[in-house]
């Protein structure tokens, strides 16, 4: 099944920023309910963008999402002290996001997943930067996975983020990304690939069109997840379709049913 995980509650966003600074529930309830009935599988929270007020906002934002929503959450901040703040207010199994192998990042992060129970993005970023070509990038998704297994994650619960990078900056991109998710389905078979879908079509016209070709280009790499709105009715019905058509959708029966409920139509 493909996991969508639904960006919308991110206060990098001006309307949910606005929303979370004047504690208007009614504002994120209504989001995360139109999240959830689009087919969403996760719910993002982020509370990053106030400085100073991200715990506050963290520990609000989750009363309110989970209040409204019977979906796993995906917890994201950069701070392990908010992760673990976070990790004990929620009521179902958390996808965190997230981790890389830059330097102090990787260290305070493995300390603070050892023993979790949850899920986990896993970033193909180290202490040189954005990976620059397929052997950057698959290479250190086999460190993170070793990394990761050694403190009991199994490559189910492992999201290996390939850092997609737009097309507007080098035309190779897309194709970096596709042969990547190719490579690390082929050699770590188990792990999920996920990452924001929206990063391809960065300072280029027209960018939902680029973003649905782009989708199903990369589910048929094995791109099994990504971070996106599940309110744009195209791309959720172009993600239900390509996963059917890849084989992941026995007797066809998640299409059918979104082509009943009106969700896919010609």
């Amino acid at each position: 099944m493909f996991t969508v995980i639904g960006e919308r509650i991110n206060t990098t966003l001006k309307k949910v920023q606005a929303a979370v600074a004047e504690r208007n529930a009614e504002y994120i309830i209504d989001d995360v309910k139109k999240q959830d009935a689009a087919g969403a599988t996760y719910i993002d929270v982020n509370a990053g963008a106030r400085i100073g007020h991200e715990e506050a906002d963290m520990r609000w934002l989750l009363e309110v999402v989970q209040s409204a929503t019977q979906l796993p959450l995906c917890l994201d901040s950069p701070d392990p002290n908010i992760l673990e703040m976070a990790y004990g207010l929620v009521n179902k199994k958390p996808l965190i996001n997230s981790i890389s192998l830059e330097g102090d990042r990787f260290e305070s992060m493995m300390r603070y997943l050892a023993g979790k129970d949850c899920r986990i993005i896993a970033l193909c970023m180290d202490d040189s930067g954005m990976p620059k070509s397929i052997d950057d990038i698959v290479g250190r998704a086999r460190s993170l996975v070793a990394e990761l297994e050694k403190i009991g994650f199994k490559r189910d619960d492992i999201f290996i983020d390939p850092l997609i990078q737009p097309m507007s900056v080098d035309i190779r991109n897309g194709g970096i990304a596709m042969q990547a998710v190719a490579t690390i389905v082929s050699e770590l078979p188990g792990v999920h690939i996920t990452g924001g879908l929206s990063n391809i079509s960065y300072g280029l016209p027209q960018r939902r069109i680029i973003n649905r070709c782009f989708l199903a280009m990369m589910i048929a790499h094995g791109f099994d997840s990504a971070i996106m709105d599940p309110l744009d009715k195209d791309i959720m019905a172009l993600m239900t379709t390509a996963d059917m058509v890849k084989g992941n959708d026995n007797y066809c029966m998640k299409y059918i049913k979104a082509v009943r409920a009106g969700k896919i139509v010609a």
